[in-house]
């Protein structure tokens, strides 16, 4: 049963200041007429008004025993009475009269009991949330909404839990009912099949293989894997109408049980649970052959353009020769003498051997102009049979009525077992037709220069990576799409209908302040950027902070702010102050503060609850949020051995649950005093950072950047230093495609709008869609001399920065697709596609995505705007720099407290390694936390010893402190050990 601190059932709050007291707990003057013309005597009064105002605060009536004795005090002050005695509070609840006031008030505010009928419908809500929700918490949440909405009084809290918990049970028997009647005998004597056990191994256990490093053994090998997933999820029911949040609770509950466990279930949800996990592991073995084929490709490009470089450094020297000889053939071309006298001496310098120097020159301009192309060659024939192999496992399609690059792919496809160089360009029924390749580099060496020009031959590998190259392109784009696939599946089918669009937009363009007609919007936009432009043209000569030069637009660092008075003196105390304790001992007192076991109960919500569960999570969280592992975490806590700490961690946490957790530290973060001097809260900066992974999984990848194989960890840090949300991504991936799932995934009490990146988030499309998000994007801008500015009218004129504007806002191609990226805003805020989803469609080039275009032309308008203030306004840019110094330094912290296993992730499973990474986070933001606790006493008390703890000070303080923990050492878990209660109610003068 789930605890009420989970759920959002009103609680009375202990912690109550003057102006609650005042706002919510006086009675009005309608309440004090209504009370006095049943009652007269000012005692009966008071006790009535103080039920009324608790049961307007909750939605139910408690015991006057349990009510706050502030808000006692304060209603009998206002009646002008004795507070009441706990004697007093007592012998009205058990007596005859408290009935009679509940009905009374009941009907004065106009709520509800639940009767038979209502009971019958509240059943029915929970059977509904039950459909789309699996935790008990969200469910009860949703029957509160419920209960709030119809005025009927909240029934206690174990009634909710009851019907939440029968209405779930419920459900899902119909669903494993449902999918399990489906089979056929033979698919469930399969099923059965794959829980029998083969020297150690079952195909239940390679049901959950993963790819390990993309080589040609480990993908060929793969690929049988699929081609076996594919026989096993032939003809099993196709799973409508289950919610994405249900289906992956029930994937997670599969994955995490053995052969025996499976075994033990009831046989309805054995095959369930079976069908829908064959089904999952199918769907990500077609992204991960995907993704095994786009970075192939990629890094054939990678590979080909180093050697590229290697080649123009070892042959500098040729091309100087072919210039010096070409300087000596003109300068005899210049001489005096017979034309016969001049070719002499023209074949005397070439060595009679001009065929030769002609084909140096070829040789020197196929590599000109940075042509790698030919390079890729060499690392395509130990991958050609592999790439191949996984374009027959992907089932390409279209997403325009433009398949010229399928045909393509169709037409290369006859000659996979051929031999020949050169193939004839009108083999097969259909000839082959490039007018779709716009790169004439790959013409001239597909096509060749010879005869095999002439005869109408094609060089047979330059064209198979002509059309590699492109695919991996469109995969990207979303031009091609791969059936039964997640992250490459047609995105359009997650968008909402236009019918649902309609319904919504009213309402989505209130919320973000944006028009929902596409007039309205441009004509809004051109003459924001029209008149911000000239504004920052008037002001130019004025700013002292930038400048134009000969080499472009010159951006002045302005000096840094001395430190305030007194802030050594005062971070020194603060240092000092702080006793040494592990780290284990910071992690149990805040987890003590807040109870954050009590979310991470057992996946199905069925089995039995473990021993001991604050230890038990506590040595979890500490294993692998700072890397120690099972085996070493067993022999620095004892008590527990490698399976239970490994246990639990399988059995009982999901990502999910630790994104909750963060949220609830989060939340108790956020209602200290001393985090809002550091920011607003409406701010955040988003950055990554390399974590080590071992190279044998398919995330791990080659960094040029980092240096090393290894994961991007990519933290939304708020300008209150508190870390709201990460990501674990492969390194190849371009980090600005996750910017925006931070805020939108974030449902903590912080929530910014205002949101720093790095250099990557310069992207317009992301400019685009962050802005039809309601989110404003602020990079941190480099090489801004390399960026282009762009007019809102061809022939607008300025003064000063002229210079900066380079392009003209295609206005028309906005207004034409404006309610199709409206569209693309509205799902998002509905949940049917993410941020990142459609940014990985919108990050690569594409001629066929007019979506594309249109965010870009958008992104190009907002960036404008964002670059003009960023040019013009100093301030901006010290915020800017600080924001994102913030997400540097948690960058810092949460790597020093991830100390164990010389901070190499050690787990090869990539939803292992995404928990990992928010185990990180969650024990970053408790020490956080901790800090910010022992901080604030501290400064409370070095505030009333004549420090100068004032404002300034204050806004020099961060909360990234670690002098005072010991991450080494025996570690004692001590939960009997007494702590001093978390304090929120610490100001500051």
């Amino acid at each position: 049963m789930s605890g009420i601190n989970d759920t959002a059932y009103p609680q009375p709050r202990t912690e109550l200041s003057d102006q609650d007291l005042i706002s919510v707990f006086t009675p009005s003057a309608t309440e004090r007429r209504f009370i006095a013309n049943a009652y007269s005597r000012a005692t009966t009064q008071a006790l009535i008004a103080v039920q009324l105002k608790m049961l307007q605060r909750l939605g139910y009536f408690v015991t006057l025993d349990d009510v706050p004795s502030t808000i006692v005090k304060h209603i009998c002050k206002r009646y002008q009475v004795q507070p009441f005695s706990a004697a007093t509070l007592q012998r009205y609840d058990q007596s005859g009269s408290k009935s009679l006031h509940q009905r009374m008030l009941r009907e004065f505010v106009g709520l509800r009991l639940l009767d038979t009928a209502a009971q019958d419908w509240l059943e029915a809500e929970a059977v509904k949330a039950a459909q789309t929700k699996q935790e008990l918490p969200d469910i009860i949440n949703i029957l509160l909404e419920e209960l709030v909405h119809h005025r009927y009084v909240l029934p206690g809290f174990v009634t909710l839990s009851r019907i939440a918990s029968r209405a779930r049970v419920k459900v899902n028997d119909e669903l494993y009912k449902h999918i399990s009647t489906a089979l056929t005998d033979v698919q469930q004597a399969g099923i059965d099949q794959m829980f029998r056990t083969r020297k150690g191994r079952s195909q239940w256990d390679q049901l959950k293989r993963e790819p390990k490093q993309p080589s040609v053994r480990e993908v060929a090998s793969f690929l049988t894997h699929i081609q076996a997933l594919r026989e096993l999820a032939e003809g099993l029911p196709v799973i409508d109408g289950v919610s994405v949040p249900k289906r992956t609770q029930f994937v997670l509950e599969a994955r995490a049980l053995n052969v025996r466990e499976m075994q033990a279930l009831k046989p309805i949800k054995r095959y369930a649970l079976a069908v829908l996990l064959i089904q999952a592991q199918l769907q990500k073995a077609v992204d991960d052959i995907a993704d095994i084929f786009i970075r192939s490709v990629r890094n054939m490009h990678n590979v080909a353009r180093e050697r590229l470089k290697q080649y123009q450094l070892e042959h500098v020297a040729q091309g100087e020769a072919l210039i010096t000889q070409f300087r000596d053939v003109l300068t005899v071309f210049e001489d005096d003498g017979t034309e016969a006298q001049r070719v002499g001496r023209m074949r005397k310098i070439l060595g009679d051997e001009p065929a030769a120097w002609i084909e140096r020159c070829d040789e020197h301009i196929a590599y000109a102009g940075n042509n790698y192309y030919p390079f890729m060659l060499q690392p395509y024939r130990a991958r050609r049979s592999l790439l191949f192999q996984c374009l027959d496992a992907m089932a390409l399609k279209s997403s325009s009525p433009d398949d010229s690059l399928l045909r393509a792919v169709s037409w290369i496809a006859q000659f996979r077992s051929s031999h020949k160089e050169y193939v004839p360009a009108d083999s097969g029924a259909i000839p082959l037709d490039l007018t779709w390749l716009a790169d004439r580099k790959w013409h001239t060496l597909i096509q060749g220069q010879g005869e095999e020009a002439v005869a109408g031959l094609v060089h047979r590998k330059y064209l198979e990576l002509c059309i590699l190259s492109h695919v991996m392109d469109e995969l990207k784009s979303g031009d091609l799409y791969v059936q039964n696939s997640d992250q490459y599946d047609d995105y359009r089918d997650h968008l909402v209908s236009w019918e649902e669009f309609d319904a919504e937009i009213g309402q989505y363009s209130d919320m973000v302040g944006l028009p929902a007609d596409a007039d309205d919007f441009v004509s809004q936009h051109k003459q924001q950027l029209a008149n911000l432009a000239r504004q920052v043209d008037a002001r130019f000569p004025d700013n002292e902070h930038v400048a134009m030069t000969e080499s472009g637009l010159l951006l002045r660092r302005s000096e840094r702010a001395p430190p305030p008075e007194g802030l050594p003196e005062v971070d020194q105390a603060i240092t000092d102050s702080m006793a040494t304790a592990s780290i284990l001992d910071v992690l149990t007192e805040t987890e003590r503060w807040l109870d954050l076991h009590k979310l991470f109960g057992p996946l199905s919500g069925f089995e039995s609850k473990v021993d001991d569960p604050r230890k038990r999570f506590l040595t979890t969280l500490f294993c692998y949020g700072c890397n120690l592992g099972p085996t070493q975490t067993a022999l620095s806590v004892k008590g527990l051995s490698r399976k239970q700490v490994a246990w639990l961690n399988l059995h009982h946490v999901t990502e999910e649950r630790l994104d909750k957790a963060i949220f609830k530290v989060v939340n108790a973060y956020n209602r200290f005093s001393l985090p809002q001097f550091w920011g607003t809260g409406k701010s955040a900066s988003a950055d990554g950072t390399k974590w080590n992974v071992y190279e044998q999984n398919l995330l791990s990848e080659y960094h040029l950047r980092y240096g090393g194989y290894g994961g991007i960890g990519y933290y939304h840090v708020s300008d209150m230093y508190i870390a709201l949300f990460s990501h674990f991504i492969p390194c190849g991936v371009y980090e600005a495609v996750y910017i925006l799932d931070g805020l939108v995934k974030n449902e903590s009490d912080i929530q910014p709008d205002t949101l720093h990146g790095d250099t990557q988030a310069q992207s317009a499309p992301v400019f685009g869609l962050s802005h039809l998000l309601g989110i404003k994007l602020m990079p941190r801008m480099r090489n801004i001399k390399d960026l282009v500015f762009f007019k809102a009218e061809s022939g607008a004129q300025y003064k000063h920065i002229h210079s900066l504007f380079r392009g003209t806002i295609d206005w028309d191609l906005i207004k034409l697709h404006y309610r199709d990226m409206l569209r693309v805003a509205v799902s998002i805020k509905l949940g049917r596609i993410t941020p990142s989803m459609i940014l990985r469609r919108l990050g690569t080039f594409s001629h066929k995505n007019k979506l594309y275009f249109a965010f870009r032309e958008l992104g190009r308008v907002i960036r404008t705007l964002f670059l003009l203030d960023y040019i013009s306004d100093v301030e901006l840019r010290r915020s800017i720099h600080a924001a994102t110094n913030k997400s540097e330094e948690f960058n810092n912290f949460v790597k020093w407290l991830f100390f164990g296993g010389e901070g190499v992730i050690a787990e090869n499973l990539r939803h292992e390694q995404r928990k990992v990474i928010k185990y990180s986070q969650l024990v970053a933001n408790m020490v956080i936390l901790h800090n910010v606790q022992w901080m604030s006493r501290k400064l409370k008390e070095l505030q009333s010893q004549g420090y100068p703890v004032g404002e300034p000070v204050l806004k020099a303080l961060s909360p990234y402190r670690t002098s005072h923990i010991n991450r080494f050492g025996d570690y004692t878990l001590d939960l009997g050990r007494a702590i001093e209660p978390i304090d929120y109610k610490i100001k500051f003068s």
